[in-house]
C-alpha cells in the first residue's frame, strides 16, 4: 500500500559518517547523509531516487538545505554546497563555519572523533508500509544535521585524506559524467 503524506511534519533520520565522509581542509565535510536500501533503527528504508524531486525543487528555487547542529533550527553551523544522489545514497559536501560558536564546537568535536553522525530532517511525501516500517519513495529534504547518535549505524567516519574514499568519490564522479555523455 502506497500512501502520500501532505502534512508538514518534520521527521529526522540519522546516518553515521562512513569511509566516504570526513573532514578535509579544516572546515569542509563531505559524505553520505543517507544510504539507499539500508534499514534504519526505526525500520524505514530510503529508496533510490527518493530525494530527486526535492533536490530539483531546491535547485530551481535557488534555496538551500540547511546545515544544523543536532536538528536545532536556532543553531546553523555551516553551509551545504553540494547534494547529489548516486547509487549508494545522498552525498553531501559543505563547510562548517568556525566563525559561528556552534560551528567551532562542531568542528572541534568532529576533529576529536566525538561526533561522527549525520541526520536528515525531512517530510515524507510518498511511502509504503513494509514489514518493519516504511519504504520511503519520495522525501522533501529540509536539513542535514551533525548529530551525536545517528539512526543508520552502517556508515562510519573516516578522514577525507583516506585514499580509498577519494578513489571511490572520483570513480562515482566519472561514472556520472560517462552516463551524462552516453
Amino acid at each position: 500500500m502506497i500512501y502520500e503524506d501532505n502534512s508538514n511534519v518534520l521527521e529526522t533520520k540519522f546516518c553515521r559518517f562512513d569511509a566516504d565522509i570526513g573532514l578535509c581542509d579544516g572546515a569542509q565535510i563531505a559524505g553520505y547523509a543517507s544510504l539507499f536500501n539500508a534499514e534504519d533503527k526505526g525500520g524505514d528504508v530510503v529508496q533510490k531516487g527518493a530525494y530527486a524531486a526535492s533536490l530539483a525543487r531546491h535547485s530551481k528555487a535557488g534555496s538551500n538545505v540547511k546545515m544544523l547542529w543536532q536538528h536545532d533550527p536556532m543553531q546553523p553551523i555551516g553551509v551545504w554546497d553540494e547534494f547529489r544522489e548516486d547509487d549508494k545514497g545522498l552525498f553531501v559536501k559543505g563547510r562548517l563555519l568556525p566563525e559561528v560558536q556552534a560551528g567551532r564546537e562542531a568542528l572541534a568535536l568532529l576533529q576529536a572523533g566525538a561526533i561522527d553522525g549525520l541526520s536528515i530532517g525531512y517530510r515524507v511525501v510518498r511511502a509504503e508500509k513494509s514489514a518493519g516500517g516504511r519504504l520511503l519513495h519520495e522525501i522533501e529534504l529540509w536539513e542535514v544535521s551533525m548529530v551525536t547518535f545517528p539512526m543508520l549505524p552502517e556508515a562510519r567516519v573516516a578522514p577525507m585524506g583516506d585514499e580509498a574514499a577519494l578513489a571511490q568519490s572520483l570513480a562515482e564522479t566519472f561514472r556520472q559524467a560517462r552516463d551524462l555523455l552516453a
